[in-house]
């Protein structure tokens, strides 16, 4: 057997098998799977070097299936690879099975690295797998399968755009250009000269070449791994390929065959078969020895903005070899230029692109790498879905939202980013952190180093006056309690910047006799629910106050850490941005907005003249 016979034996099956996991599932993308078939065939089988045994080691290869709904095709080739068996194959979409309907990283799935499947997410993750690859002089190589229709994605060009900015020259593009997306045709079609001009002003490398003749596919791979810069690969494909009924046909696209059309499909194709293909081995590589650095958080005794303490912590993380930093082109803002002229091999500088940014790291966390990403809190909204889909690859990501809140003063609502913790409360398994002080942030954002999952950090844009003595130990799901007596009529809970105003209320509070209780809620999610109790069950009045919109934020996780013990009774004011918010100084938004000093002790007396009226 010749290599197109062997390379058109192994399409054949992929698409058979694809067709038989589509059909038992009765759901599925099949005929998006057979346009790539010859793709993923000649890739597998001859270029992608990979240990099928030895999945997470470091210099294998890297595969990204960005078009995440053509998965009956890639589990088609774990099949064929050796790294799963028919049974599990035909267990695609079933509950408990591996095989998920997009590929989704588990512990018993080890060749999948990344969620995908969301549309224009690959190439970005497959970006920052290159660049942990260059970090470590890995001699392995990223290869990244998008369609046709994702192209349409800004976080596709985001990508292609900083990709060729940093020079990865292990990073390969193939878009299976099929001209049909979910509804009809795509924009461009079978236009592969358009992407290929667009790729090559984008600072790629890029060729066309036909997707179903595998000696030209095997030549187009070959000519990608010899070139220095970044390569794209438009493979003109037919959705469907390979039977009649299928290809080039409209109405096909998410719709799996019947067992009566699937038998026709698989006859057509040539029948089932169970050809074996084995990947070429990596490259051998010995990682550099790395000595363990125990890091301490820098501390402070003069007032400093906690967004400044998180740059100079993580200035301080440098000496960890596999700490990487992210920025969005404001370092001069989340203060990631400390890190940046500490450790600037590690630093990534991925401009105004967030959602390439938060794709890179998840793609170097994927590889190892402890990863912070910074930029504005607002600006983060844009990544969210890149966000979420973290969560769906279980990657340990580490955010930093700054110059969050109606305390950002002059600059307006367009940079206010009042949706952040709500946003992030709600990613599945996430971790949301807002210190008060410098000590309180430059020891989280250690501490963070460690955090599984999804972390965020918000920070203040103003200096903020030193709360804590150094070496104070701050718990991930804790709280502070600074203000506290066996007298106590009311319970403020603030966060961030508005623990100060707290503080402040009290005092004026204090003046007059009342005497309140102040816990700095720092850990949003997890929150301290056992101190929220107790404040409630000692005080019965519990008045939160964040800068932050009314929904999602602190008050909301204070209501639902309370829902869970209902025996405490008690009531729950909330204080928080309620109208849109324009410019001014910090100061008058914060008195605007209701959340000051005077709004805060205003608002505990009139609730205590109330309790008192109603006995």
């Amino acid at each position: 057997m010749d290599d197109v016979e062997r390379w058109n034996e192994l399409a054949a099956q992929l698409s058979v098998d694809a067709i038989r996991a589509s059909t038992t599932a009765g759901s599925g993308h099949p005929t998006s799977s057979l346009s790539c078939a010859h793709l993923l065939a000649v890739l597998f089988s001859d270029h992608l070097r990979m240990d099928v045994a030895d999945p997470k080691a470091p210099n294998n290869d890297r595969f990204i299936l960005s078009k995440g709904h053509a998965s009956p095709g890639m589990y088609a080739v774990l099949k064929a690879i050796g790294a799963i068996d028919d049974a599990t194959l035909l267990s695609f979409r079933k509950l408990g099975s591996p095989l998920q309907g997009h590929p989704v990283p588990l512990p018993d799935l080890p060749w999948i690295d990344v969620a995908t499947g969301s549309l224009g997410q690959g190439l970005a993750i497959g970006l920052g797998m290159a660049l942990a690859m260059r970090l470590d002089g890995i001699p392995a190589r990223v290869w990244v399968l998008m369609g046709d229709s994702e192209m349409a994605e800004g976080s596709v060009w985001e990508a292609m755009a900083n990709a060729s900015h940093h020079g990865v020259g292990n990073l390969v593009a193939i878009c299976d250009m099929n001209r049909l997306g979910q509804r009809g045709p795509t924009m461009l079609g079978w236009n592969g000269a358009a992407y290929v001009e667009r790729a090559r002003a984008f600072g790629w490398e890029a060729v066309e070449v036909d997707g179903h003749d595998p000696a030209a596919v095997d030549q187009a791979y070959r000519w990608a791994t010899n070139v220095e810069r970044p390569a794209l690969i438009v493979a003109r494909t037919r959705k469907g390929y390979g039977v009649s009924f299928l290809e080039d046909a409209e109405g096909w696209h998410g719709k799996a065959l019947s067992p009566e059309q699937a038998e026709a499909a698989i006859a057509e194709l040539g029948g089932p078969r169970d050809v074996r293909m084995v990947p070429p081995k990596p490259e051998p590589w010995s990682p550099p020895a790395v000595t363990p650095s125990r890091v301490d958080p820098p501390t402070y005794t003069e007032p400093i903005a906690t967004r400044k303490a998180f740059g100079e912590a993580l200035a301080a993380m440098a000496a960890r070899r596999d700490v990487v930093v992210l920025d969005g082109e404001v370092s001069n803002s989340t203060y990631t230029e400390d890190f940046q002229a500490a450790a600037p091999e590690r630093f990534v500088e991925l401009y105004i692109a967030e959602q390439c940014m938060v794709g890179v790291a998840v793609g170097l966390q994927a590889l190892g790498k402890t990863v912070y990403a910074a930029t504005f809190g607002a600006f983060l909204t844009r990544a969210y879905d890149f966000i979420r889909m973290a969560a769906v690859s279980r990657a340990n990501l580490r955010l930093c939202g700054s110059h969050a809140g109606v305390s950002i003063g002059e600059d307006g609502p367009s940079q206010m980013g009042l949706e952040d913790l709500a946003m992030m409360r709600a990613v599945h398994g996430s971790t949301v952190l807002y210190p008060a002080d410098g000590n309180a942030a430059a020891a989280l954002t250690v501490a963070m180093a460690e955090v599984p999952g999804i972390s965020y950090l918000r920070t203040t844009r103003e200096k903020t006056p030193v709360l804590y003595p150094a070496g104070e130990r701050f718990e991930v799901g804790g709280s502070k309690v600074l203000r506290s007596s066996e007298g106590d009529e009311a319970t403020i809970v603030g966060a961030g910047i508005t623990v100060f105003e707290a503080l402040r209320a009290a005092d004026e509070l204090a003046a007059e006799g009342r005497r309140v209780r102040v816990i700095d809620a720092y850990s949003v999610k997890p929150i301290d629910t056992e101190t929220l109790v107790r404040a409630m069950a000692e005080t019965g009045l519990l008045v939160v106050v964040e800068d932050h919109w009314m929904e999602g934020g602190l008050g909301e996780a204070v209501l639902a850490a309370l829902a869970r013990a209902p025996e405490v009774r008690g009531r729950v004011v909330r204080l928080g941005v309620g109208a849109m918010p324009g410019s001014g100084t910090p100061e008058e938004l914060r008195e605007w907005a209701g959340i000051s000093a005077r709004a805060i002790a205003e608002r505990v007396r009139g609730e205590l003249r109330l309790r008192a009226e109603r006995g």
